[in-house]
């Protein structure tokens, strides 16, 4: 634990964060008070740049923290790297293809029917710095979908928040959670596969964090200054269809394109919602 740690103070004396959540019954309504105190922390601390929130956050530190990273065994041992496309994770994604790793990058907000990016080290054109950022991806990379897929080592993800226990919060778009659950459902991120957090020091609270069924635990949290491993595995089962309206499918591809192989003419994307009792056959 480095000697200059911060601590969020997001509940930091057992009070704060515990009436947020107490107060407001709605677990989508008490992760946005979480995330609002965490931006507004961070941007008045000065650990991440103005205009930071409501994103996830580009904390101080990215590239301490990416090297961090970079240093533990299970990532010199992992041949496979799922990142997301935000800024906060650029470091880790260049340290990916730099250490010699096959790195999928989500396609953002799933926007194509191959929802993912592959970034090959042995046959990069460009640079690793270039070739990781969105734009470099979008101009070199080939997509493609999970039955063109690795199995994945190691997921890094972008957090807002994320707690000791490994529970998270995204910006609240949701396609962390969708990019993992489509990922579990094709076998491809197992009980072997190690997510990942890296975050500012200021952005790990203390208290219990709302989860809902779709939601997925982090196993490790990497900050500028300590690693932390997480106490409680939690993911879920792959894709709870009983969480997604129509029209959420509708305007991501792979996911439509999912329900159809699944359900068959049965169910018009137009319409309701695929039942619940069907869902859960």
């Amino acid at each position: 634990m480095g000697a200059g740690r911060q601590r969020s103070p997001v509940g930091p004396h057992g009070s704060d964060l515990a009436i947020v959540v107490g107060r407001v019954g709605n677990i989508d309504q008490a992760k946005a008070a979480v995330r609002d105190q965490v931006w507004r922390l961070l941007e008045r601390e000065g650990a991440a740049p103005g205009g930071s929130y409501g994103k996830i956050p580009g904390f101080r530190g990215v590239e301490a923290t990416a090297e961090r990273l970079g240093e533990l065994d299970l990532w010199k041992q992992a041949r496979t790297i799922k990142a997301n496309p935000d800024w906060a994770q650029l470091p880790a994604r260049v340290r990916a293809l730099q250490d010699g790793k096959l790195l999928y990058m989500a396609v953002p907000r799933m926007a194509t029917l191959q929802p993912f990016y592959l970034l090959d080290p042995a046959s990069l054109t460009v640079p690793p710095e270039q070739a990781a950022e969105k734009k470099g991806a979008a101009q070199i990379a080939r997509r493609v979908g999970v039955e063109d897929m690795r199995p994945i080592d190691i997921v890094v993800c972008g957090s807002v928040a994320v707690n000791r226990s490994g529970a998270r919060i995204g910006k609240g778009a949701g396609y962390s959670d969708l990019e993992v659950a489509l990922l579990i459902e094709a076998g491809l991120v197992t009980d072997e596969t190690v997510i990942v957090a890296p975050v500012h020091q200021l952005q790990v609270v203390d208290e219990e964090i709302p989860v809902a069924e779709h939601d997925f635990n982090v196993d490790l949290i990497v900050t500028p200054d300590e690693v932390i491993r997480c106490s409680r595995r939690r993911r879920p089962r792959g894709l709870i269809w009983e969480d997604l309206s129509a029209e959420k499918v509708a305007e991501i591809p792979a996911l439509a394109d999912h329900t159809s192989k699944r359900f068959g003419n049965r169910h018009s994307l137009d319409s309701e919602s695929v039942s619940k009792r069907e869902l859960r056959q």
